[in-house]
């Protein structure tokens, strides 16, 4: 699998509510699975569904230690979700001034050409 298509499942995991909840919550430690489906108020089933969507991003990793599952985080598979959000780091700021810098570079870009004319 690519990096595009790890992206994309890590993007699909996080677009659910309880998921990055999950996330956030084995961020500070693992957890068991009971542990989560009680803190997000969630049936075991319907938290089994959101592990396994994290799974399937490899964003979380799972530990037997006799009848407990427990689920710690991966950080790799976030690390690429920051390394993509990186790269439009040149242009954070207020969304009106990136708009008004790039106008302005193109209004000197134009002026520059019709000086060369």
């Amino acid at each position: 699998m690519n990096d595009s298509q790890n992206l994309d499942k890590v993007f699909d995991a996080l677009a659910n509510e309880h998921r990055r909840e999950i996330i956030h919550a084995l961020g500070s430690r693992p957890w068991s699975i009971s542990e989560l489906a009680s803190l997000r108020g969630l049936s075991l089933p319907a938290i089994h569904r959101h592990i396994k969507t994290l799974e399937e991003a490899d964003m979380v990793a799972r530990k037997k230690i006799g009848r407990t599952n427990l689920l710690a985080i991966r950080r790799q598979p976030l690390r690429g979700l920051q390394d993509w959000v990186r790269q439009f780091h040149p242009y954070w700021g207020d969304d009106k001034e990136s708009l008004e810098n790039y106008a302005d570079h193109l209004s000197k870009q134009q002026a520059n050409t019709e000086e060369q004319e």
